[in-house]
């Protein structure tokens, strides 16, 4: 099996995106749980301390994408990003639950990834409002609460599905923790792709204006989320 030919599915700045998101999503879903149901509330009693993690999760959550961003791979976030938006004859019998040949995504994932983009933004401005609203009554509009909770729920099916569908195929899995995958199964799976050479030159490191511009980003979300510690605090 070691032996087994392999190309590359992933590269890192992929791999690290995904690692961002999905850590984020662990720690917002874990404390927004705290917050919203009564026993869990009760059990760990410190309701501020909960609402700062989930806050300051949130803006590290949102800083550190940018950074990836920044830093990262962005011809190759920006072919990805062509790929998922591309839903073609086959993706949408994929999606049907009818057998057709997939590219590098089949029309689950890239379906999966478009739904994910569009609730990601939902959390952001339904979040931002609740915590607006707290502080001035012109931002609590109704629907916030039920628009934030029902993303939530959402979520929730659409990852455990994800995690459950990855499970039953460990080649899939090796492709966003290791980047490749068995040339075999990506035939198998993935008929219509056709990998490119693997170029073993190290990619350019960032020049000095992206790193600058990391650090501000950098700097700009640990301030936000000192604030926002002081204002709970407070």
């Amino acid at each position: 099996m070691a032996a087994e030919p392999r190309v590359a599915r992933f590269g890192a700045t992929e791999r690290h995106l995904h690692t961002v998101h999905a850590a984020a999503f662990a720690v917002l879903l874990a404390t927004g749980f705290v917050l919203y149901l009564p026993f869990l509330a009760q059990v760990f009693s410190d309701r501020p301390l909960m609402k700062a993690v989930h806050l300051v999760a949130a803006v590290g959550w949102m800083t550190a994408l940018a950074l990836v961003v920044v830093l990262g791979d962005r011809d190759a976030l920006r072919r990805t990003r062509r790929e998922i938006e591309r839903f073609d004859d086959d993706d949408l019998l994929f999606v049907r639950r009818r057998p057709a040949p997939s590219g590098r995504f089949n029309g689950g994932q890239k379906a999966h990834a478009i739904v994910q983009a569009g609730l990601a933004l939902l959390f952001v401005v339904s979040g931002a409002l609740l915590w607006l609203g707290e502080r001035d009554t012109a931002f609590r509009l109704p629907g916030t609460i039920a628009l934030h909770d029902a993303a939530t729920i959402l979520l929730v099916v659409l990852v455990a599905g994800h995690v459950m569908k990855s499970l039953g195929q460990p080649q899939s899995l090796e492709g966003i923790w290791r980047g490749t995958v068995p040339a075999r199964y990506a035939a198998e799976h993935h008929a219509k792709w056709r990998p490119e050479r693997v170029d073993a030159t190290p990619r350019a490191r960032p020049g000095a204006m992206r790193i600058a511009l990391a650090a501000l980003l950098a700097a700009a979300g640990a301030v936000v989320a000192l604030l926002l510690v002081l204002d709970i605090a407070g």
